[in-house]
């Protein structure tokens, strides 16, 4: 079951797309998930970041260094618990 969502990065529009990706994915499955935005490069450093943006689902990292799309949001929260 999802529980918590990171998006990693420092708030470029890559960055902030992904997020939005997430958040209308969510929306849309009628979910709600504590959504964290992390921009400390020493979190990202220790959670292995090396790339971003890079999103965490439930702490798996599960997207690193592009902006899905649409489509594999869904299947990404899928295969995480989240919805049917």
């Amino acid at each position: 079951m999802l529980q918590v969502l990171e998006v990693f990065g420092a708030g470029c529009p890559k960055c902030r797309k992904t997020q939005e990706l997430f958040m209308r994915a969510l929306s849309e499955m009628g979910i709600a998930a504590d959504i964290q935005h992390v921009s400390d490069t020493n979190e990202m450093i220790n959670r292995g970041v090396m790339f971003t943006p890079a999103v965490f689902i439930n702490g798996e990292k599960v997207i690193e260094g592009k902006v899905p799309t649409l489509p594999e949001v869904f299947s990404l929260l899928r295969n995480a618990g989240a919805g049917p």
